[in-house]
């Protein structure tokens, strides 16, 4: 900032001397060259008038018009005297100073954004500490809020704009995007993060989890391949198995999706906050695999992948402070397609697209279902569904299997309901 007001000063000084320079000296020397211009060229427009009158015999005494003439042009020649008294006085040039750098300054900080130009030139100077809190390379940090995710978007995309050749950056604006639902983006970063360095298992990771929300044809299996790399370097590697076992439970293979989710469970242990939400994809896995009727499948899948009314478990009282409990239903004009899925999260109150936490159900489940989300829904461990004190809750058909497209889903929205309330949500519009 420092050096921006020091140019905005170098540029009234300039404005100041375009004003005062001509106020000093341009008047002075104009005037005295131009009336000594003009008798010259008066003098010698009457020679000529005196040399055609006296070929024409009309003048006598033509000697004696041409000294009167010429002591005439000698006594009209401006004095030295006359010099000093045109020079504007430097008191005089004050007021005009005065209102070049009123009006200057007054009309950038009226029309400039010096407010936006402040917080942009904030944001990039917290880059490092937000970098930091959404990777969560530190437990004790503060969720990232709303304006933090924005802040740092703007700041990521002024360090990328300097310097494209970040892949830690690029890694950072692609997460950031899949975050907001931008599938397109997210791609586009995360697949130039991996062309600056595709031996990263964290950018391997961020690449195949985009391909994997882009559906395009052959994404998926580029995935796998990526994902299996990892493996290969880091057989413990919680985030690659689990995007593994969500892949293979997509893809109808459920052996294997439980045979993923089985090896997280004895990686993480028994006593990690994510032991009871694996138990739960298992449990759903099997009974996808061994369901012998539509009837049982439904049972167990929703019981698996939601807590229902009827079905929840008894919880203290400091939880159910903690979460939020959600009843969707559908309006009679909904139309559900054949296949597909419910897709159920929760946003901060002022209706930001990035979800906090979701579910995603079978559309097999029935309605009207209630199901309850807590923070081991959450989308990020960094921001926690606890973390806000009023929100909304969002429901969506998806009928095509890829998270990041929309057009012709049916969607519902409640209204804004407090941490640890209950609300309703009915499914009657389509986009």
């Amino acid at each position: 900032m420092t050096l921006f007001w020091i140019i905005t000063a170098v540029l009234v000084l300039i404005a100041i001397a375009f004003f005062a320079v001509p106020m000093l000296y341009g008047k002075e020397y104009d005037d005295v060259a131009s009336r000594d211009e003009l008798n010259k060229a008066f003098f010698k427009d009457r020679i000529h008038e005196l040399e055609h009158e006296s070929e024409e015999g009309l003048v006598e005494n033509r000697q004696e018009l041409v000294s009167e003439l010429q002591q005439s042009l000698l006594d009209d020649l401006p004095e030295s005297e006359v010099k000093k008294s045109t020079h504007v006085s430097p008191a005089m040039l004050l007021p005009g100073i005065i209102l070049i750098v009123g009006v200057s300054y007054g009309m950038y900080a009226s029309v400039g954004g010096i407010q936006k130009v402040e917080a942009w030139h904030d944001a990039v100077n917290r880059l490092p500490q937000l970098s930091q809190r959404l990777l969560g390379d530190n437990a004790a940090n503060e969720p990232l809020s709303d304006q933090d995710m924005s802040d740092l978007t703007l700041a990521l995309r002024t360090k990328l704009h300097d310097d494209g050749d970040d892949p830690m950056g690029w890694l950072l604006l692609g997460r950031i995007a899949m975050a907001n639902r931008d599938g397109e983006t997210a791609e586009m970063a995360m697949k130039k993060a991996y062309d600056l360095n595709p031996v990263d298992g964290d950018i391997q990771l961020g690449y195949a989890q985009s391909l994997m929300l882009s559906g395009k044809p052959g994404a998926s299996d580029m995935a796998r391949q990526l994902l299996r790399n990892v493996i290969k370097k880091d057989h413990a590697n919680v985030q690659a198995l689990s995007l593994l076992a969500f892949d293979a439970f997509e893809q109808n293979k459920f052996e294997q999706a439980i045979a993923y989710w089985t090896m997280m469970k004895k990686l993480i242990g028994p006593d990690d906050s994510r032991a009871p939400m694996l138990d739960r994809s298992i449990e759903r896995a099997q009974a996808r695999l061994n369901a012998d009727d539509k009837a049982k499948a439904i049972v167990n899948g929703a019981a698996t992948a939601a807590v229902t009314a009827e079905t929840a478990p008894k919880v203290s009282a400091e939880q159910a402070k903690q979460q939020v409990v959600a009843t969707v239903s559908l309006a009679p004009d909904v139309v559900l397609p054949k296949q597909g899925d419910i897709i159920i999260s929760v946003h901060s109150s002022d209706g930001a697209p990035m979800p906090i936490a979701a579910v995603k159900l079978p559309l097999t489940t029935p309605f009207p279902l209630t199901i309850t989300l807590t923070d081991k829904d959450s989308m990020m461990p960094q921001r926690k569904l606890s973390s806000l004190s009023e929100m909304i809750v969002r429901a969506r058909i998806d009928s095509d299997g890829n998270v990041m497209t929309k057009q012709g889903d049916w969607y519902g929205e409640s209204q804004k309901v407090m941490l640890g309330g209950d609300t309703k949500v009915l499914i009657n519009k389509q986009y």
